[in-house]
């Protein structure tokens, strides 16, 4: 039975972050990676828009005939190969917030669980992989970097590399199962995934905030070596902030609002491009700036916002006036930072 692109559009629109449209299309994996994901970070959702037309294309066109199964090496891909990446990663996180307490996690259970998400990716679509080989590209990596915190990066790194290279094309195209089974199966692995989860999260979420806070301040410690990639991962971390902030009515460009930036980066003290940056449109002046700039723009600003000067908008003023402090202080602590 074929299917309908306006049922497909509707269920993205209705469930998109869930995966529905990609259960309804028979794409089992693409879904199960968009519930673990919540629509891959958003993105993958979006960017869905553009690919649901071809997708109910070749399911309907395999409902009509048998399609010769593909021959050769699927070229490579980098949105996929950062999607590997980028899930195992997730996976490795997630696990070590929910089953770092297991004497065996940094030898068995991290490598398995950045290997499962790496594995996941590859098998989107018409592709898959040789899922031995990437955990073992997996296992051997773990002892390496046994007990960090960033440990879950190169394992993805090697785990994805070595995926890629046993990439090809699935053998066969397989029955479709039953909608049941096909939702059972796909139950209990989302039950497998967030259970660990939701345990550590509602009986010791103290432990659980710290842990991520730590986990994400030591990954972004771990990539200032590479400030182009650092300010990507700060920006893509704080999306949901953003959007947050534009539906609840703040707008995502009222950048002058420091203070309301700062609890943000209380949480994790390591987004230290954002906050330069943020700071810098504070005072109006370039990230280059020196410090005696900076200094001079600072004192500037302090006696034009200065409550005292501003009676007649005193509130606003008030609020000002403590935003540029603010923004004085991030720089002045963070180019200290920088000189020692």
């Amino acid at each position: 039975m074929g299917k309908s692109l306006l049922a497909a559009y509707g269920l993205w629109v209705l469930g998109g972050p869930l995966g529905l449209y990609h259960i309804y299309l028979g794409r089992d994996s693409h879904a199960l990676l968009w519930m673990l994901t919540l629509g891959g970070f958003g993105t993958g959702w979006m960017w869905d828009f553009w690919k649901i037309p071809g997708h109910v294309y070749k399911y309907n066109r395999q409902e009509k005939r048998n399609i010769e199964v593909k021959e050769g090496e699927p070229s490579a891909s980098p949105i996929r190969f950062m999607g590997q990446v980028a899930t195992g990663i997730y996976f490795g996180i997630v696990a070590t917030i929910g089953l770092s307490f297991l004497s065996s996690f940094y030898m068995v259970v991290l490598p398995l669980a950045v290997a499962l998400g790496v594995h996941l990716v590859a098998t989107v679509g018409e592709q898959t992989s040789d899922l031995k080989s990437t955990l073992i590209a997996a296992f051997l990596t773990s002892p390496i970097f046994y007990g960090r915190a960033v440990s879950m990066i190169p394992i993805s790194l090697t785990a994805t590399i070595t995926s890629q290279q046993h990439r090809k094309y699935r053998l066969q195209q397989e029955k479709q199962e039953k909608l049941s089974l096909r939702l059972y199966r796909i139950g209990l692995v989302y039950l497998a995934f967030t259970g660990p989860l939701a345990y550590s999260a509602l009986l010791n979420t103290s432990r659980t905030v710290s842990y991520v806070a730590g986990s994400i301040g030591s990954m972004l410690a771990w990539l200032s070596i590479f400030p182009g990639i650092s300010g990507l991962v700060e920006r893509l971390l704080l999306l949901p902030y953003r959007f947050w902030a534009m539906f609840s009515g703040g707008g995502v460009f009222r950048d002058q609002y420091f203070k309301e930036w700062e609890k943000i980066y209380e949480f994790v003290a390591t987004f230290q491009n954002e906050k330069e940056e943020l700071a810098c449109k504070i005072l109006g002046i370039d990230s280059k700036s020196t410090m005696e700039e900076i200094s001079r723009k600072y004192r500037e600003l302090v006696k034009i916002w200065h409550p005292d000067h501003n009676r007649h908008r005193l509130e606003e003023a008030q609020e000002r006036f403590l935003e540029i402090q603010a923004a004085y202080e991030t720089l002045v602590r963070l180019r200290r930072s920088k000189a020692m």
